[in-house]
């Protein structure tokens, strides 16, 4: 079995980033709560163990501890930032307030020759309230900076590091290295975690949990349902149905390029279900954001239950949750189970309405992960590179009331803009941008006319996590022509703003 290495979350905003950075090196890795026990954690062979940071001082009396059972395993560990403070507190070390936080970069001087840090000064990310004074029996200061004189610390008989910093952040030039040496040359996990080492073993697994019964695939059309339906149908063929629903909320095109996809060039058993009446119907006079969202959910259900009742020999039903979906929604104890996925993925909460036994084979993956896994795939660059799309559409992207002449302006809008930014080479420099429709009027001059028409907003940000978000700086003579080709080209829109909000405080989507 393959060696990897085992992470437990303390509570740090970069804990997924840590698992992001150990991927990209081939080697597998698992996020866990600290609160995890042993018997929660997967079979897979774990040579090593990180210790993440979090918001906590391990000087509170319920602070997060790390459990008994991790040092009784007796495999290399490394502690950053809160991970290093408490292997200190608990192995007998000093912790202590420091007067101010230290929070930004600075300045690492390596103390002596050691496996983990670079002998050098290098610069780091720091983020802390809480420092090591003392270190505990065994251990020897590895480096320093000029704030605080204990910035790594290591046993390197017992195998256990601390470092104050954060070498998984950008901030940190060569934190890669750092977690390089832990990961492979102190813990010796295999490098072995490749798209097409994944490829291989996910059609294994598929084809011995499926063997000869039938799959039914929601099949939205995004990144992660796009690479699903395309590994299912490489590994048990017909026994798939993919299901893709037209809700009339859809982006312009979206029906015609997923029909063209998955039926012409990839030969999948698909079928494209028209209820654009059903849901605009359904959706009439409401305006309430979370509203729309339960009225899209509840309706999709009702079209999925309809849509088994045809098909008898359907036992499984497949979805798109990745591995951030887990993570998110797994409980104190760690790995989360099927129960605890998010239920607003693809279809909103229909696993636990249908009685199918569920699928998901690539819930242990990173969104760029899966990218990866696609392109082995052959899909094209375009669909695995989308921007993200709302499950309810359009619907949260219409301010007010969903109608269909309102549909039908945003995608004309939407379509001028995303089709500009790739022309631009603008569109991979975001990490998402639509245009959203405003339910106020504005008056406008068009010709020798006065207008009285709605607004469209446009948003595009940028973001690592979509945690946090910068507004895009896009050109500024390219939104111009945008705004330009949207009131000349779409009609009843007279104004175009654009919107320079980050997150926090706003959203990402308008809702």
């Amino acid at each position: 079995m393959n060696r990897s290495i085992l992470i437990l979350d303390f509570g740090s905003q970069y804990t997924q980033l840590i698992a992001r950075r150990i991927r990209e090196m081939s080697v597998y890795c698992e996020i866990y709560s600290y609160a995890a026990e042993l018997e929660d954690l997967s079979e897979h062979d774990f040579c090593g163990i990180i210790l993440s940071g979090g918001p906590s001082s391990v000087l509170d009396d319920h602070a997060p501890r790390i459990p008994q059972w991790v040092f009784d395993l007796k495999k290399p560990i490394l502690g950053i930032c809160y991970g290093m403070q408490a292997l200190a507190h608990q192995l007998g070390g000093q912790v202590a307030s420091s007067e101010t936080r230290e929070f930004g970069r600075a300045k690492v001087h390596a103390e002596l020759e050691n496996a983990l840090i670079p002998n050098a000064s290098i610069e780091v990310w720091m983020s802390h309230g809480d420092h090591v004074e003392a270190l505990p029996v065994g251990f020897t200061c590895l480096a320093k900076t000029d704030a605080i004189p204990i910035a790594a610390m290591g046993s390197e008989d017992k195998a256990i590091y601390g470092i104050q910093f954060h070498p998984e952040v950008t901030h940190t030039p060569r934190g890669i290295e750092i977690i390089k040496r832990f990961v492979l040359d102190i813990a010796k996990a295999s490098d072995t975690w490749t798209s097409e080492n994944i490829l291989e073993s996910r059609i294994q697994d598929i084809q011995a949990s499926v063997g000869d019964e039938h799959v039914l695939l929601a099949l939205s059309g995004g990144v992660d349902s796009s690479v699903v339906a395309s590994l299912l149908h490489k590994a048990i063929g017909k026994q798939l149905h993919a299901v893709f629903v037209n809700t009339g909320l859809l982006r312009k095109g979206e029906v015609e390029k997923v029909t063209a996809l998955f039926s012409k060039e990839q030969g999948l058993n698909f079928a494209c279900i028209d209820a654009e009446e059903q849901f605009l119907t359904a959706l009439a006079g409401k305006t309430c954001p979370e509203e729309k969202r339960k009225i899209v959910g509840n309706l999709f259900i009702k079209v999925f239950e309809d849509i088994a009742k045809d098909m008898p020999d359907i036992k499984w039903l497949a979805q798109g949750t990745i591995y951030p979906d887990v993570i998110e929604s797994a409980g104190v104890k760690g790995q989360s189970s099927a129960e605890l996925i998010k239920s607003h993925h693809n279809v909103g909460g229909l696993p636990d309405v249908l009685p199918f036994k569920l699928l998901e084979p690539i819930k242990d993956l990173f969104k760029d992960e899966v990218r990866h896994l696609g392109e082995v795939l052959k899909l094209p660059h375009d669909r695995l590179y989308q921007h993200p799309f709302p499950g309810p559409g359009l619907s949260v992207r219409i301010l007010g009331e969903v109608t269909k002449e309102r549909c039908d302006l945003l995608r004309s809008a939407d379509i001028i803009f995303i089709d500009a930014l790739k022309e631009a080479k603008l569109y991979e420099t975001v990490s998402q941008a639509f245009a959203v429709f405003l339910p106020v009027r504005s008056v406008g001059v068009m010709g020798d006319g006065r207008r009285y028409d709605p607004v469209i907003a446009l948003r595009a940000v940028q973001t690592e996590d979509f945690m946090t978000a910068h507004w895009a700086k896009l050109p500024w003579d390219f939104l111009d022509k945008v705004s330009h080709r949207i009131i000349n080209e779409v009609p009843g829109i007279s104004r175009v703003t654009y919107d320079i909000s980050g997150k926090p405080p706003a959203t990402i989507e308008w809702e």
